[in-house]
């Protein structure tokens, strides 16, 4: 099953087991989204719990905290990450506070899904990793899919909490295929290891995922074990996933696709860092897009991490030696 045909799969047996999930976006309806991940749903659910909506991000999110505190449980969907802006003073000075500022009277079960990340030849404004906006805001859960089996599993347990949830969807891996099991196998708030590694370890959410296996099992020709760590979760981070594997092979490369200034690698760095110092044989280094705009399509390969670049990472960490 295609990552697309996943999550649309989770987002139907969600709105089979509850009347009360409703669909909105901009094209979710007739169109399907412009992914198609909502296709089909309309005619089987009906326009009243699929929702075309206007052009208007900061209604779509406004829309859904209101649905929600009606005791609808709203799943948004924004079209490409770049367009979410409008919709931001919504998210961070709304969404993300009613609950605390109700003293947890207010649940704000809404899901935004967004298409994040570069690789499909897209022009500005559709290919953005603005992750680190959204983990900074203290009041949203934000996590990342990387394959067909979590993001079925993780969109259907980002609608039953409580707590809005920002679900973001690696654009390029929406036509990547994968077994899907009939359970989850981790919660929502758990790190999974795909890879088990003694000379280092590469941690990397959303889209960076399949180019972190591809740079292992790179190493792997070499003779070297590198293991793979995908995050999920943003928001909270899984620390205890982190340290273990931080432990276990003493050196640690992050990588995503957004830049590394300020970017979720600089906490995750910064979390091992703290608990594994005298642990740890090299810094934790990272591994991301270049500090600029998004560029044209033509040489976004150019910008974003490749396995090349990783592989660099990777023979500085084994490099390193103190005091030099």
């Amino acid at each position: 099953m295609t990552m697309g045909g996943a999550i649309n799969a989770g987002l139907r047996r969600a709105m089979q087991d509850d009347d009360r999930v409703v669909v909105l976006g901009e094209d979710v309806g007739v169109l399907g989204g412009v992914f198609r991940v909502t296709d089909g749903l309309s005619r089987e659910f009906g326009a009243d719990r699929v929702v075309d909506t206007p052009l208007a991000e900061s209604a779509i999110v406004g829309t859904a905290i209101g649905l929600a505190l009606r005791g609808f449980r709203p799943v948004c969907e924004i079209q490409f990450d770049g367009f979410v802006y409008p919709a931001f003073d919504q998210i961070v000075s709304q969404l993300a506070k009613l609950r605390a500022r109700s003293g947890g009277r207010l649940a704000l079960p809404v899901v935004i899904r967004i298409p994040c990340g570069g690789g499909i030849g897209a022009v500005e404004h559709h290919s953005e990793s603005n992750e680190a906006y959204f983990a900074h805001t203290a009041g949203l859960r934000v996590v990342a899919c990387a394959t067909p089996h979590d993001a079925h599993h993780m969109i259907r347990q980002a609608i039953d909490l409580d707590d809005p949830v920002i679900f973001f969807e690696p654009k390029r891996r929406y036509w990547d295929k994968g077994p899907v099991g009939p359970e989850p196998g981790l919660d929502l708030d758990r790190a999974r290891v795909l890879r088990v590694g003694d000379d280092c370890t590469l941690v990397a959410y959303g889209p960076s995922v399949g180019t972190a296996l591809a740079a292992s099992a790179a190493a792997a020709e070499d003779g070297y074990s590198v293991g793979v760590l995908d995050a999920r979760t943003l928001s909270p981070l899984d620390v205890d996933a982190l340290v273990s594997a931080a432990r276990r092979s003493r050196r640690m490369v992050v990588v995503h696709e957004a830049s590394t200034f300020l970017g979720l690698g600089a906490e995750i760095a910064a979390a091992v860092t703290e608990r594994c110092f005298e642990e740890l044989a090299a810094p934790v280094l990272r591994v991301g897009a270049w500090d600029l705009p998004y560029p044209p399509a033509r040489v976004e390969d150019e910008f974003l991490p490749d396995v090349d670049r990783v592989l660099d990472a990777v023979d500085r960490v084994l490099g390193y030696q103190r005091g030099r």
